[in-house]
């Protein structure tokens, strides 16, 4: 069983938002790996400040690709585990062939998955911005509490804004929606099992649209399957009832992870 975590994060937030499930890991004897995006190792505060311009030119597949690079670096297959953006990453590095197992929690839809109104809604900010296609773009507290954490205390709201959000790049939310880039090849009976989670009051990624890609992960004989947890917002790593989900998803690919998952090495 592989004893390595790759923790991929979304948009808006910075690799410590996976601290607890962090912690919570390795406490457990894994070795955790949460790898910044291109362009934001950096500082939160600085990030904040002044973003690197060409934050604004990065895009899934490049995300994807770094991420690839540091996977094929590691010394055996790893377990992938992403949070929204990132749990679309982890469906698209499945696909590559890189990972013994994923769990994707509350994953952006690949190409095919269409959003729901609400979930258009919350991201008016990213396609009403000036120029948001080709810049890096701001969170605000309350896009933050609308889209993310409307279950939770203004208190809890500011404390994780203040905590992990940055900016992120605006590109990859046209790729998704216009299907861009964010292709997964669904019949491919290749690919290691995974897990899709799901939040059941989720505003960024509807609790119908995980579904969906359940249903189409479905074509491939791989293992595939699909957990919803009642009452919950996407705010699923670190919003209440998060150990539930660390140790759900845990325990799930620990008794998944394909023994015969092949190393594969830098190209």
């Amino acid at each position: 069983m592989p004893k390595t975590v790759v923790l991929i994060h979304g948009a808006w937030l910075a690799p410590e938002s996976w601290d607890l499930f962090r912690k919570r890991y390795e406490a457990q004897g894994y070795a955790c790996l949460t790898p910044a995006w291109p362009f934001q190792d950096r500082p939160i505060a600085d990030q904040r400040r002044a973003p690197l311009p060409d934050l604004g030119q990065l895009t899934i597949g490049k995300i994807v690709d770094h991420h690839e690079t540091l996977i094929r670096a590691l010394p055996e297959p790893p377990i992938l585990i992403g949070h929204s953006f990132g749990g679309l990453f982890v469906q698209m590095l499945l696909d590559r062939g890189l990972g013994a197992v994923g769990v994707a929690i509350d994953p952006a839809p690949p190409r095919g998955v269409l959003p729901t109104l609400t979930v258009l809604y919350g991201a008016l900010p990213v396609f009403t911005a000036w120029s948001g296609w080709s810049r890096a773009l701001t969170l605000t507290l309350p896009q933050l509490a609308w889209s993310f954490m409307h279950l939770a205390s203004p208190e809890k709201q500011r404390a994780a804004y203040e905590q992990y959000v940055i900016p992120t790049p605006g590109r990859i939310y046209y790729q998704a929606a216009f299907g861009i880039g964010s292709a997964v090849n669904f019949s491919n009976d290749e690919r290691a099992p995974v897990l899709l989670i799901a939040g059941e009051q989720d505003r960024t990624v509807a609790m119908s649209m995980v579904e969906a890609t359940f249903r189409k992960h479905q074509r491939a004989p791989a293992v595939t399957e699909y957990k919803m947890f009642p009452g919950r917002m996407h705010w699923l790593i670190a919003g209440q009832g998060w150990e539930e989900i660390a140790d759900y998803a845990i325990q799930w690919a620990a008794r998944h992870a394909r023994a015969d998952a092949k190393h594969v090495p830098p190209k």
